[in-house]
């Protein structure tokens, strides 16, 4: 392996910084503009075609960089939501150099967007952006609109430096905040095209501040399911019924109790759970020593409310490594101020699971559904629904040249060292690739910080820290290509 040989930092840095100004900021406020809805939130979205739209704003600036040899073009299977791909083909310098063994770097963002989530600040709104000391505000600006840009900016800054890049495939789906039902499709359909996948960057994650550069090394898996409990054909007086039919509330209550434990909040089923590895628990000590008190200590909690427990260490690994549940929403109960003294027929539930890393999303699911139906309490009828899983993601161990070059990039653009830490959420792509490309090395980055509001209101771009993360992909993206 040759030794790295960084790009010239004060160029990069340059190019980055007037890019994103005269360029990035502007376009990005106009797609903040399109209520680009996922899927899942817009059972119209074909024919509303703010999707399509969101894709094709950002194909036209794609298309006016006139990077040499770049294509741009949206791909739209039947029945499923658009996809944008930019290829770029790899500088003189990464073929010469690797012969083409770099293969291709694969970027990946999205453009499809959650809802408003609630109302929003004074003077900001979801679809209006709003730059304020040094914020851009607007669904979709941080999560993760940017991505794209970004992507591009690197690539850009990497020539404009005469550094290398290997070939590179940038993939913007439409249906990421769905839980990227369609990307399996489109993955097989582009497997070809892509070719051999060396390097993944995914600019859809952040960290627990803005002064580093922070590396998402694992993402929580995901299963969903609606459990209906029927007890009677109609709703009948409360002062008849009660004490005669089971509530059916009560039987869905004891159903969860089989799950989780209403006054820890463990879950019990034996395959949502898994061993924490020891250097995760380890990378969780690290995060929390550098940044105290940035484990839930954003958290907007009502007065008087404590968090589950007062360790940092065990709060980061319940985020992260542990599985959860979430009530996300119900039916089948009245606005209180409608409500009469009737005992209802029927209770619904939506239930959100977040599951370790590594555990085997479809087998979680199934242990759930068995748990819901099984046995069920005065033989109370059960209807599920609406289920679907989603594997997480645990990284690979750094090559030795990303290790250096991360190393390398924390001295050059931020003042700290760069961190790794789990997070929470669920980015199905990743253990999608992961499984598809067993040999890549994986950069899961982003300008998200604690106070992004992704999925509620008041969602902002911290657009420093998105010119830094940009800065730091383009000395990546050469380090690649010179390994």
């Amino acid at each position: 392996m040759a030794p790295y040989e960084p790009v010239e930092h004060g160029e990069v840095e340059r190019y980055v910084r007037q890019v994103w100004d005269s360029d990035i900021v502007g376009s990005l406020s106009e797609l903040i503009r399109i209520p680009a809805l996922s899927p899942a939130f817009d059972g119209d979205w074909a024919a509303g075609g703010h999707l399509r739209a969101a894709a094709e704003h950002v194909r036209a600036w794609f298309a006016a960089r006139e990077i040499p040899g770049a294509t741009a073009e949206i791909i739209e299977l039947d029945g499923r939501s658009p996809v944008l791909l930019l290829d770029v083909p790899a500088t003189d310098g990464a073929t010469e150099q690797s012969g083409g063994a770099a293969g291709t770097v694969l970027l990946y963002g999205h453009l499809d967007k959650q809802p408003p989530g609630g109302q929003w600040s004074e003077g900001l709104d979801p679809w209006t952006p709003v730059l304020r000391d040094g914020r851009l505000y607007g669904r979709g600006a941080a999560d993760d609109g940017y991505a794209g840009y970004a992507a591009v900016a690197a690539l850009e800054a990497v020539r404009q430096a005469s550094g290398s890049h290997a070939r590179a495939v940038v993939l913007l789906e439409t249906a990421e905040e769905s839980g990227s039902p369609d990307l399996p499709a489109y993955l097989t359909y582009l497997a070809d095209r892509l070719g051999d996948v060396r390097l993944v960057v995914c600019l859809d994650s952040g960290g627990s501040d803005y002064r580093r550069l922070w590396l998402t090394t694992s993402l929580r898996g995901l299963a969903q399911q609606t459990v209906t409990v029927r007890v009677l054909h109609s709703g009948q007086h409360s002062g008849l019924a009660s004490g005669a039919v089971p509530s059916s509330f009560r039987v869905v209550r004891t159903l969860l109790e089989r799950i989780e434990r209403a006054e820890t909040g463990e879950i019990t089923l034996s395959e949502l759970n898994v061993t924490i590895p020891e250097h995760r628990r380890k990378e969780a000590e690290r995060a929390v020593a550098a940044v105290p008190g940035a484990a839930g200590g954003a958290l907007p909690l009502a007065p008087g409310v404590r968090l589950v427990t007062s360790d940092e260490v065990e709060l980061l690994l319940n985020t992260t490594w542990r599985p959860t549940l979430s009530v996300i929403g119900a039916s089948g109960l009245p606005e209180p101020a409608e409500a009469g003294n009737v005992l209802r027929a029927e209770t619904t539930l939506a239930l959100s699971f977040r599951l370790p890393p590594t555990a085997d999303s479809a087998a979680a699911l199934a242990a759930i559904q068995r748990a819901l139906t099984t046995d069920v309490p005065y033989g109370a009828v059960v209807e599920l629904s609406g289920g679907e899983h989603a594997d997480g993601w645990d990284a690979p161990a750094p090559a030795s040249w990303l290790s250096a070059a991360l190393d390398g990039v924390s001295d050059a653009v931020f003042d700290e060292p760069w961190l790794g830490v789990g997070l929470g959420g669920s980015i199905p792509f990743m253990g999608m690739l992961g499984k598809r490309y067993p040999r890549a090395q994986f950069l899961v980055t982003g300008a998200l910080g604690p106070d992004s509001n992704a999925h509620v209101p008041d969602e902002s771009l911290h657009l420093d820290q998105a010119r830094r993360v940009t800065q730091a992909v383009a000395h990546l993206l050469h380090a690649h290509a010179t390994a």
